[in-house]
């Protein structure tokens, strides 16, 4: 049998329920620390995974190192964003993302290719990760800034897409690609180069995810 709570409730000694003349209802913790707003309207509310927030990570220095990794990523996530700001290397070997499972990050399998967005027959396409940049934006002197967005397409398979403004090329590159199927959940992505030996030397990264 349905019973109705009155607006201003509070229900036990953890949440409190309270409604505005506009319609809209609010759940709120005791302590206040959270509170999720449900606006006036008609049909079905579903909330699916454990945040429905975006979830930021921890900026990380691109200033050193070959590679640079975030893991840990939640199992409920569909969709993570690699955010480059000044991103540069010591080499011209082509930076490319990619992601892996509690198995490790997986290196074969992908379909990537990135462009120069205003010439597409001036592109780079590899097996082995996601491309920031095309062939001929490669220089050690070019710096990076833009996003790479992978989102789950089925299963533990990911689809990727993007853009990145070169400073030094003057242009921005288009990117795409999908990943292989993993081993398992997505909860790590890596940051390196083709050759896996040119280092970081400016900038920052980090992710988002939802």
């Amino acid at each position: 049998m349905a019973s109705t709570i009155s607006a201003g409730t509070t229900v036990g000694t953890a949440l409190n329920m309270t409604g505005d003349t506009t319609g809209n209802l609010a759940f709120q913790t005791g302590a206040g620390a959270n509170t999720i707003t449900v606006p006036n309207g008609t049909g079905t509310i579903a909330v699916n995974g454990v945040s429905t927030n975006i979830v930021s990570g921890t900026a990380v220095a691109s200033t050193s190192g070959t590679s640079i990794d975030f893991t840990s990523i939640p199992s409920w996530v569909k969709r993570v964003s690699v955010c480059f700001s000044g991103v540069s290397t010591s080499g011209s070997s082509i930076v490319l993302v990619r992601v892996g499972s509690s198995s490790g990050v997986v290196s074969t399998g992908y379909s990537g290719f990135a462009s120069v967005a205003t010439n597409v027959s001036s592109f780079f396409t590899t097996t082995t990760g996601i491309p920031i940049q095309p062939a001929n934006a490669s220089a050690a002197a070019y710096i990076y800034s833009g996003n790479v967005v992978f989102t789950n397409i089925s299963g533990n398979t990911w689809t990727a897409n993007g853009s990145m403004g070169s400073a030094g090329y003057d242009t921005c590159s288009a990117i795409g690609g999908v990943t292989p199927a993993l081993a398992g959940v997505l909860d790590r992505v890596r940051i390196t180069t083709v050759n896996g030996t040119d280092t970081f030397d400016a900038g920052s990264i980090n992710i988002l995810y939802e």
